[in-house]
């Protein structure tokens, strides 16, 4: 009865180890962010060789930044040209917009990158995300708040659910302590 119990045990904590493995989370200590105030959501810059998978973030970005309480939130509507698929585009972009925050009254602009956007290359091709958000005060132009996270998934699931998993998990570091 005992062994049994210590291979179970054993056989929880192996596999607590492997779900661990496949997601990692980074970020600054949570700052004071009042969430009633003006924030911005900057376009993010697509790191990836996938398309347009930096629009999908600010998609995601946006709505669960209102989920966690954002109510007032803007964002920059970058005209559409066919050099946005390139990342120094994004880049100039992205410069753009916080210049464009910067006078819009905003008091946060937040910022974020992906990195990784893709279904793995093997027998399952499972979904994997990489992504960075910034929280930026538009006053003093600090990074208030900073954080990265990547997820794996099974291969059943949608790049876009595990991208939507790893965004809520840095947005309730940020805003949600």
């Amino acid at each position: 009865m005992r062994l049994k119990k210590q291979m179970a045990l054993t056989s929880l904590v192996l596999g607590m180890s492997l779900l661990q493995a496949c997601s990692t989370l980074h970020t600054t200590p949570t700052a004071s962010l009042d969430k009633k105030a003006q924030w911005v959501l900057l376009p993010a810059i697509n790191n990836t060789e996938t398309p347009q998978a930096g629009a999908r973030l600010d998609s995601i970005t946006a709505s669960l930044l209102r989920v966690h309480g954002v109510s007032s939130l803007a964002t920059y509507n970058a005209s559409a040209n066919s050099e946005a698929i390139f990342e120094l585009a994004d880049r100039r972009n992205q410069e753009n917009a916080l210049t464009w925050a910067k006078k819009s009254g905003a008091k946060y602009a937040v910022a974020g990158s992906v990195d990784e956007w893709r279904y793995k290359v093997g027998l399952d091709g499972e979904p994997a995300a990489g992504i960075t958000l910034n929280v930026i005060d538009l006053e003093s132009g600090q990074v208030v708040w900073s954080g990265t996270a990547a997820k794996t998934g099974w291969s059943r699931e949608a790049v876009s659910a595990i991208a939507q998993k790893v965004v809520d998990n840095l947005l309730k570091s940020a805003i949600n302590p």
